[in-house]
């Protein structure tokens, strides 16, 4: 089962009728005891990053989230928690996975926000991904990117820069475009994620 960390910042409704659709079950994570109910953790968030992390904080779950060894993904936002540094408000995030989170450049050929479809191409086999195929589209809302690096990314995205659309440390994953809003590709990630053993 699946439990969501209910910090005021994410947008749960989405998330919990995508799941709900996949038949796939969950509950809300409220408290740190709350976290020993789940075998697998989703941070949702939408909005701004370091207004999302000084919620996340006066939660009091950071240091329980820090060590958890679970499969954990955080979504657009809950995935730039994850990083070490955003540039929306110039805020230390959660420094689970050493990469920044920076604003997009403006670029008169491109619009920002980032919204819409998009292509990822997949840098790095991985279970997450399994049966989903190289530059599939998914569906992306967003200011701020995290920056591109080999070691983490398991997946990248063009927009005006190339940027990483997943990554991952360990048991940590990060996804920037919303899988709840993807259609079958992102179901099957969903899908993907609640089966995940670490």
């Amino acid at each position: 089962m699946t439990g969501i960390v209910n910090y005021g910042a994410g947008n749960i409704f989405s998330l919990t009728a995508a799941l709900e659709r996949l038949n796939l079950e969950y509950g809300m994570i409220n408290s740190e005891s709350d976290f020993d109910l789940y075998e697998r953790i989703i941070i949702p968030g939408v909005g701004h990053a370091g207004a999302a992390m000084k919620k996340l904080i006066d939660t009091g779950l950071v240091p329980k989230i820090k060590s958890l060894t679970k499969p954990v993904l955080g979504i657009c936002v809950g995935m730039q928690l994850i990083t070490d540094f955003s540039e929306e408000g110039n805020s230390e995030m959660l420094g689970i996975i050493p990469v920044k989170t920076l604003k997009f450049k403006e670029d008169i050929s491109k619009k920002v926000p980032h919204m819409g479809w998009n292509q990822i191409f997949v840098q790095n086999e991985n279970l997450l991904f399994a049966g989903i195929a190289d530059e599939t589209y998914f569906y992306f809302v967003h200011s701020y990117y995290i920056e591109f690096n080999s070691k983490f990314t398991i997946s990248y995205c063009n927009y005006g820069t190339k940027f990483s659309a997943s990554i991952k440390k360990n048991n940590f994953y990060g996804v920037q475009f919303h899988p709840e809003k993807s259609g079958e590709a992102g179901e099957k990630l969903l899908q993907n994620f609640a089966h995940l053993k670490i």
